[in-house]
């Protein structure tokens, strides 16, 4: 796991996710965001780079959301996101849902390695998609 922090986009799946939002024209990113929440929401077992992704993907939902967090760090996109469609966060709270739940091998490695950090601030993203919703 190329994984430097607890954040969002602090890990190498969700810079290059990020690198491909940059690399579809403005009209695409918003379906991009969508195919990647629904993959996530769709798994049987949620795969680690999946995981990463539908996070990154919920963190930019959030940051159009009223009480969201702009992402202001370097591996996030580059290029400005659309005006997201706000059926996208129930979507996002779904897949946050998967991200941190049972069948998720991203959430066994955060609990492997003891850290906590990283449930927090994922749960604190899917309050803020929950109450935006």
């Amino acid at each position: 796991m190329g994984t430097w922090d607890t954040g969002h986009f602090d890990n190498d799946t969700a810079a290059d996710f990020s690198g491909s939002l940059d690399a579809v024209p403005e009209t695409e990113r918003e379906a991009v965001i969508r195919k990647v929440l629904d993959i996530a929401i769709e798994a049987d077992y949620l795969e680690s780079d999946e995981g990463e992704e539908a996070v990154a993907a919920a963190a930019l939902v959030g940051s159009q959301c009223p009480e969201g967090e702009a992402v202001t760090t370097s591996y996030g996109p580059d290029k400005a996101l659309p005006t997201l469609s706000t059926d996208l966060r129930p979507l996002a709270v779904k897949a946050l849902d998967a991200v941190l739940g049972e069948s998720s091998e991203l959430r066994e490695l955060w609990d492997d390695a003891g850290d906590e950090q990283w449930a927090a601030g994922v749960t604190r993203l899917r309050k803020v998609l929950a109450a935006a919703g």
